[in-house]
């Protein structure tokens, strides 16, 4: 039976857009028990066909033509009221990122039990006892503690349960899932997509998935639908689009995905440029109403980078990873241990670690100051130690023609860009400080595949015309075996394993190792 049928949707952008429409005659279904994965780039109408469906379009954004329907009733012709008691009982969602959708100050027992409170009048006592039921359904270890907590106090894929579980609590008839694994880890994001395809199974729900991972496309999908630029390019089975496919964009996106064999290893210089020795560093932070328990963010780490190569930090979320990296950047101080750069300790002073070594964060648009043109704050960090005004600005061009953007566009805002170009903008910033060592914490982890290639890319360039020497933290095993040299593995706060990552990624000695790789989605497909 057909749940949800999308027919030649057209939804109109502002005037001044790039386009006339955010996406143009699109038609889609979804049937009980299916699933349907819509793939393509950023800006390709995706999420605004999925905020079309939840009647959460955003303001300046209209439908122009077409209409939806929901087990055959018009979706188009509901009243706001009427929208308020079909969203959540009937169609639910789960956003990308949970930590935004989540109310920071409610705990999750509340904020789930509000579900059943609103929609039908449960009270406090029953709510809450469907929230705990709920919450053991979707796996989390510890659900009782789950349901006291606040949303801050749980990790990344607690969260993303958390989502789920609301998302599920009035067994919809279909459920949308708006990229809800991109910024997990490979085996939390396995675990996440295991337990959407057993709770859609055992509920017979219609299942819409938003992403542009055709590694999660592989695993989960039934069907596919390619959007490019507002319209649908290409539709088909899962293992047909996947392995024929007939449009040149899917193929193009097909091709962008990264293999998890790396390149033949070069030859490193024998120069070390960074050492990390027996760091350690923990978190002693309390609750709002009782004590946590102190946890060791790093355990004796030790590590080396030579100069002019790539060393990744791999692991999942509470691994170290980006405790390490902001250790090494100088923004965390250390309980023990010593960060040595160029042969010499990292300064305590800022402004001279600084000099040193710079940072490329996951979000470039949470890095960036909205209010700020973006040359200025390339420019910044020069002015800051001397540089005059006038040859920072000159400097910033430089830079941005360096990393494949128009010189002019440093009198521009952050806003004024894609992902991509912001993420270049970092880059540049980072790189206006001439530091010894880059490190690059997820900076590719938010963005589609092709765009995600045109990035490791320009960081393999850059590597080769200036002797970059980059610490590259990151969760996917397969952007890490395309552009390092050598990889440390990394679980509770330990190196589990380092070596060339040829050889670590071939022949595993950690069982931990060997069951990242195992977790990766669509391994069988996309290993080459």
């Amino acid at each position: 039976m057909t749940r949800l049928l999308v027919d030649r949707l057209t939804v109109r952008l502002p005037r001044g857009a790039d386009r006339s429409n955010a996406i143009e005659n699109v038609s889609l279904s979804v049937a009980s028990g299916e699933i349907l994965c819509v793939v393509g780039e950023s800006g390709s109408g995706k999420s605004v066909t999925a905020s079309a469906v939840m009647g959460l379009l955003a303001p300046g954004l209209a439908i122009a033509g077409g209409g939806m329907a929901l087990s055959g009733e018009d979706l188009c012709a509901l009243s706001p009221e009427a929208w308020r008691g079909v969203r959540g009982r009937r169609i639910a969602m789960v956003f990308q990122e949970p930590m935004t959708a989540l109310n920071p100050l409610m705990n999750v027992g509340a904020q789930i039990g509000e579900m059943w409170r609103v929609h039908l009048g449960l009270d406090a006592a029953e709510s809450r006892s469907r929230a705990l039921a709920a919450l053991r359904e979707v796996n989390l270890p510890d659900p009782e503690g789950a349901l006291r907590a606040f949303p801050h106090e749980l990790s990344g894929g607690q969260r993303q349960r958390v989502m789920i579980a609301m998302a599920l609590a009035l067994e919809p008839e279909v459920l949308i899932c708006d990229e809800p694994t991109t910024a997990l880890d490979v085996t939390t994001q396995a675990q996440v997509l295991a337990l959407i395809k057993d709770l859609q199974k055992r509920h017979g729900t219609a299942v819409l998935f938003i992403t542009h991972d055709f590694g999660v496309v592989a695993e989960i999908a039934d069907r596919v639908a390619v959007m490019r630029l507002g319209h649908v390019v290409e539709e088909g089975t899962a293992r047909e689009v996947l392995t024929n496919p007939q449009h040149d964009y899917t193929r193009a996106l097909l091709a962008a995905v990264p293999g998890l064999r790396a390149p033949e290893p070069r030859e490193l210089s024998p120069d070390t440029v960074l050492e990390v020795r027996g760091l350690t560093k923990t978190y002693a932070s309390r609750g709002l109403f009782r004590r946590r328990k102190p946890v060791r963010a790093l355990d004796g780490v030790s590590m080396t980078l030579q100069r002019g190569s790539t060393l990744a930090v791999v692991g999942e979320s509470g691994s170290g990873k980006s405790t390490l990296a902001r250790c090494v950047v100088g923004l965390l101080g250390t309980d023990g241990g010593q960060v040595v750069i160029g042969g010499a300790p990292l300064p305590t002073n800022r402004r001279d670690a600084a000099q040193l070594v710079q940072m490329v964060f996951q979000d470039p648009y949470a890095s960036l100051n909205p209010r700020r043109r973006v040359g200025a704050q390339v420019a910044q960090g020069p002015i800051a130690i001397g540089v005059p005004a006038a040859a920072a600005m000159a400097e910033a061009r430089r830079l941005f023609t360096m990393v494949g953007l128009d010189a002019e566009a440093v009198d521009r805002f952050p806003h004024e860009f894609s992902g991509g170009q912001r993420q270049r903008i970092g880059i540049a910033r980072a790189l206006a400080m001439k530091p010894e060592v880059l490190v690059a914490d997820e900076p590719v982890s938010a963005l589609d595949v092709s765009v995600q290639a045109q990035v490791l890319a320009l960081l393999r360039d850059l590597q080769d015309r200036l002797g970059l020497s980059i610490l590259f933290i990151t969760h996917d095993l397969r952007v890490a075996a395309q552009l390092c040299d050598v990889v440390a593995v990394m679980r509770n706060g330990v190196v589990e394993e380092a070596g060339p990552i040829q050889s670590v990624f071939a022949a595993p000695r950690s069982d931990y190792t060997r069951s990242l790789i195992e977790a990766i989605p669509g391994r069988a497909l996309f290993s080459a």
